[in-house]
């Protein structure tokens, strides 16, 4: 990488060298990053949030912390675990921010956990299951994402939520009754006097 009147000289082929003029301030460096992984950092705010306009809130700010944070990022790890890393923290605080405005989002506190058949699941694609996803209750969504889903552990989600353990274990097999009555809800034919899904 070299500086000629100012301007950041980088390869758009290497990779490094475009984090290296990200990191210098480089606007056209930035933008291939960007462009680069939208969609892939767009998927994961789209989990955590409830519409669009959310999801590019969530998405904008993410990527700013990024590039502000470019420096930490260890050029030997794979840059989509980082990014993931960054953009699911960015959606839990804004979470936390707008707790109360979640809170005023209707969804059961209890539910019976109904029989659903081992194999329905397969039966299920995962964009399906995702949009019912969509229907928790906010905190039992977000607590199943990071857990089923972006692999947190039962402390760290609390950590991260704010929240004790106990409670996380909580709502996370809330989260599961839930999910399952969703699903018995839009697949009735799925429902039967067999094991549980398993998440």
């Amino acid at each position: 990488m070299l500086k000629f009147l100012n301007k950041i000289i980088f390869d758009p082929n290497d990779f490094r060298s475009v984090i290296a003029a990200c990191i210098a301030g480089n606007s056209q460096a930035q933008h291939i990053l960007f462009k680069k992984y939208f969609g892939y950092a767009k998927s994961i705010c789209l989990r955590y949030t409830y519409s669009p306009e959310e999801a590019e809130e969530v998405l904008n700010e993410g990527f700013f912390k990024v590039f502000n944070n470019l420096e930490r990022y260890d050029p030997e790890q794979p840059f989509k675990a980082w990014l993931r890393t960054v953009m699911v923290n960015n959606a839990i605080s804004y979470f936390r921010r707008n707790k109360k405005h979640y809170a005023a989002r209707t969804a059961f506190d209890e539910i019976p956990e109904p029989g659903i058949a081992d194999d329905a699941v397969s039966e299920i694609t995962a964009g399906e299951i995702m949009q019912l996803i969509h229907e928790l209750k906010p905190i039992y969504k977000t607590v199943f994402l990071m857990y089923a889903v972006d692999g947190y552990s039962h402390k760290e989600i609390a950590t991260m939520l704010e929240i004790n353990e106990a409670t996380v274990r909580s709502q996370y097999a809330r989260a599961r009754a839930q999910l399952q009555e969703v699903i018995t809800v839009h697949y009735p034919e799925l429902a039967g006097q067999y094991a549980m899904l398993s998440f």
